[in-house]
């Protein structure tokens, strides 16, 4: 990858009429949606997290291990410094980033990532300070006990709760039985204090061989997560396996079931994975894919620019490369899915200070996205 500062080019500029699919369960609008879609940088490499820092700053980790910070306006983008050695192996590198919820003030932002270890890597949740194009004050606030020479399934996503929590995922690492297994940290969703310590209100705290970081279990690659500030509730998309992606309500303690309960098969044959596709003290996800779209992220809306799209979840596919909607409502599902005519794997997806949104692609597009009506 070269360094320093690219210009890039704003262009490619798309009017896409794309309501492309709707699910057996989806929702007809009046009219399909118009976007205009805006290319606002090209980068080298796989775009994994994305976080606004203002109204003109991006940063963006990309999986091979460097962070960017990019000019909206301009399309240049710089390399950031500081960071420690980063495994690539397989599915891991450098993953999600997220600004504190102080981050006017502290600076701190976090980052998820592929920790180097004897047997090969694990997921690892740091913060550092961010000063101008430096990171500072690095602090690994939890190595995974998760470790693996495999190259799957590291998760990993980062939220806050805004009341001094941050929640992280962190997949199976390959190894199904590990999340039945609480004595390590793969395949659950944990909770720590912002500055790493375990919270005393955790579920397993004081629970024997218990890992007390988890908040909940059962998790194939849960690589998705959302803390929705206005209902205070804890959502996660994970992928499943041929089938049987899942979104759900995160409740603490819980266990999502992986592997005993799936909708997915194997890959090696037309064979259900587990027992049974539900089970008594196993969470059911609220929505269910099948085929798999590979949902890669996850939003709850909350913007103004998309009326129609107030509280739907909006996620990222890579498999089926598409943009995908999800509205809960009165105990329907309604699935809608856009963009697919862009056949772009897409990676993030978040929310900008002005409710457009900015999706970016494994080859290397970050996307802005708005509705036409707003030009």
């Amino acid at each position: 990858m070269k360094l320093g500062i690219h210009m890039l080019q704003r262009i490619k500029q798309f009017s896409v009429g794309l309501l492309m699919s709707v699910s057996a369960l989806g929702y007809a609008a009046e009219a399909e949606p118009q976007f205009k879609v805006d290319q606002v940088a090209q980068l080298d490499g796989i775009p994994w997290g994305m976080t606004q820092v203002n109204s003109n700053t991006l940063l963006a980790t990309i999986l091979d291990g460097q962070l960017l910070r990019i000019d909206m306006q301009t399309g240049q983008y710089s390399e950031v410094s500081g960071l420690p050695k980063i495994a690539r192996l397989g599915q891991g590198g450098l993953l999600d980033i997220a600004l504190a919820p102080d981050f006017e003030t502290s600076s701190w932002i976090y980052l998820t990532y592929a920790h180097p270890t004897k047997e090969g890597a694990t997921t690892a949740l740091a913060r550092a300070k961010l000063n101008g194009n430096t990171l500072t004050d690095w602090q690994d606030l939890l190595v995974a006990d998760a470790s693996s020479s495999k190259g799957q399934h590291f998760g990993s996503r980062i939220a806050f709760d805004g009341n001094g929590h941050v929640f992280f995922s962190i997949g199976d690492r390959g190894e199904r039985a590990n999340a039945q297994d609480l004595s390590n940290h793969a395949g659950s969703i944990l909770r720590l204090n912002l500055d790493g310590s375990v919270p005393a209100d955790n579920p397993y705290v004081r629970h024997g061989n218990i890992r007390p970081e988890i908040w909940s279990f059962g998790h194939r690659n849960p690589q998705g997560l959302f803390f929705d500030q206005k209902t205070q509730l804890l959502w996660s998309n994970e992928h499943g396996p041929r089938g049987g992606d899942e979104i759900n309500l995160i409740r603490v303690g819980a266990n999502y079931g992986w592997p005993i309960v799936s909708f997915g098969k194997e890959y090696w044959a037309p064979i259900k994975v587990g027992e049974a596709t539900s089970k008594e003290g196993m969470e059911d996800p609220k929505k269910v894919f099948i085929p798999s779209i590979a949902p890669s992220s996850l939003l709850i809306y909350r913007g103004e620019l998309f009326d129609d799209w107030h509280g739907d979840f909006l996620s990222t596919a890579l498999a089926l490369r598409h943009l995908n909607n999800v509205r809960l409502k009165s105990g329907e599902v309604f699935e809608t899915r856009f963009l697919e005519g862009l056949n772009e794997r897409m990676r993030d997806v978040i929310e900008t200070h002005d409710g457009s949104i900015i999706i970016s692609t494994d080859s290397g597009k970050l996307l802005q996205v708005r509705p036409s009506n707003d030009y």
